[in-house]
């Protein structure tokens, strides 16, 4: 009985720390030391973006505008993961607006103690028509 009990302690001590380290892998950060850096820096990023945008022609027929807020996060290696809507306009373009930041090149990673680490973005693409 008594090292029956030691084990499923144990198991239970085992369990508690992978689940701690999980915990903080997963761990996805607003606020670093160093932000991750797209290649070309912050300029080449808007210039990306805007150059890559194609307005749906469905929703330019239908003079539909707005902003798209996009969420991703910038995983340990600079890869752009875990894209979504976090306040869409229309489902045409919201579809364009994640279309677009799948496409991004890898990020320098970011880093807080040292380490790189991932980092939770949220970016505006305005769709406007002239």
């Amino acid at each position: 009985m008594k090292k029956t009990l030691i084990l499923i302690l144990m198991i239970f001590a085992v369990a508690f720390t992978a689940s701690a380290q999980d915990t903080e892998k997963e761990k996805v950060y607003t606020e670093v030391d160093v932000m991750p850096e797209y290649p070309g820096g912050q300029d080449a990023f808007l210039k990306f973006i805007s150059e890559n945008v194609k307005y749906p022609e469905n929703a330019k027929k239908n003079e539909i505008q707005g902003k798209v807020f996009v969420n991703f996060v910038v995983d340990e290696t600079g890869a752009v993961t875990k894209v979504k809507v976090v306040r869409g306009v229309d489902p045409e373009l919201d579809k364009e607006a994640v279309r677009v930041i799948k496409l991004l090149e890898k990020f320098t990673p970011g880093t807080k103690d040292g380490k790189a680490v991932k980092v939770k973005y949220t970016v505006p693409i305005n769709f406007a028509l002239s």
